[in-house]
């Protein structure tokens, strides 16, 4: 399979400019993170090449969306943003095309390889990583009283900290806090949540709280929540908490216990044509080499998922401060960390979501 793959980056490489699309849609989460994408990579791609590029923020439904593309064979989308499990699973349907990370994606300025440059990130054959994320949670200092909530478990205590929650409409994240709240070890989370008890059990800490939270579909949501004053806390990305408390100086801060670490990066779909297929490729190669994944960071506090680009990272392009203390990866944050299992959730994500759907009608 490598062999084909770098004979197609050679053939792409050499594809006459008038044979490259000129419109591509890249397909991501929208808000202050896509806002970042749109500086860090659009608009110098765009302004580089003339491309027109065409933003959609529908990353949340990807998965079900390329499937039923490919089912009506009308793939129209050219670049879409997903989290790692979700290029897992997208990448074992054949819905995503494979990468060649040494011939598809560009070397660091030294010379390593992308594949040594990106190491352990690159968790499937599919999937181009972007950035180190995190999902934790934010909270409004002025309606949590005089103590300040410090642990993920603050979130189920509604008498200490009354009022709305907001929480994902799924299963993930959420699941793995129910557990961790109702005693179960961080080491044997996911060998509980395989089990039909414990996913009783995740849901039934869940019911605790079920009548206190607004669900989220959106990134965006949670931030507009607390801005409003909605909810007390709420979840979301690290990036999108940074926005609302750093750029809008709302009355917010972060609450970084058992903040859930995860990838999220890059998959071309399957069944493009080949004049749209190179123009997906060659924006890839661009958007993900060293200096564009550093400057992302300039925008917004996510670290970049190459090695060679961590010492690149410096200060907000608006704002001056320094974004290595906003990272999830700063050694003040990480002090407790979850680490997400991208192999659980590629393997249960169908049967458990279906489980927590029902489980929300309720």
């Amino acid at each position: 399979m490598k062999t084909k793959l770098t004979a197609l980056a050679v053939t792409t490489a050499l594809v006459a400019p008038a044979a490259i699309a000129d419109e591509m849609t890249i397909v991501s989460w929208g808000g202050a993170y896509s806002k970042s994408q749109l500086r860090a990579y659009h608009e110098p791609y765009s302004e580089k090449t003339g491309v027109t590029i065409i933003n959609d923020d529908s990353s949340s439904g990807a998965v079900a969306k390329l499937r039923a593309m490919n089912e009506a064979n009308n793939v129209t989308w050219d670049v879409v943003d997903v989290v790692a499990a979700d290029a897992i699973r997208l990448c074992d349907e054949g819905l995503a095309m494979e990468i060649d990370a040494d011939s598809m994606l560009a070397a660091a300025p030294d010379g390593t390889s992308a594949s040594e440059d990106f190491g352990d990130l690159l968790v499937s054959d599919c999937f181009i990583p972007q950035i180190v994320y995190s999902t934790t949670f934010g909270y409004r200092t002025d309606l949590v009283g005089d103590t300040a909530p410090s642990s993920i478990c603050d979130v189920f205590d509604t008498a200490a900290y009354p009022g709305k929650r907001s929480l994902e409409k799924n299963p993930i994240n959420n699941m793995e806090w129910a557990l961790l709240c109702d005693g179960v070890a961080k080491d044997a989370v996911y060998d509980v949540l395989a089990t039909p008890e414990g996913q009783d059990q995740a849901l039934a800490k869940l019911d605790t709280i079920k009548d206190n939270v607004i669900w989220w579909s959106a990134g965006a949501d949670t931030p507009q929540l607390l801005a409003d004053g909605e909810v007390v806390m709420g979840s979301t990305y690290n990036g999108r908490l940074f926005s609302v408390i750093e750029e809008q100086k709302q009355p917010v801060a972060m609450l970084w216990d058992a903040q859930v670490f995860d990838l999220d990066g890059w998959i071309i779909p399957t069944g493009l044509s080949e004049e749209r297929q190179a123009r997906a490729l060659d924006y890839i190669m661009f958007a993900t080499d060293t200096q564009r994944l550093a400057d992302q960071a300039k925008y917004i506090s996510y670290g970049p998922a190459r090695k060679s680009s961590a010492p690149l990272v410096g200060q907000h392009a608006d704002l001056g401060i320094d974004m290595a203390p906003h990272m999830p990866t700063d050694p003040e944050n990480a002090k407790n960390t979850f680490l997400y299992n991208y192999e659980f959730w590629a393997d249960y994500r169908d049967d458990i979501d279906a489980k927590f759907q029902a489980w929300l009608a309720k």
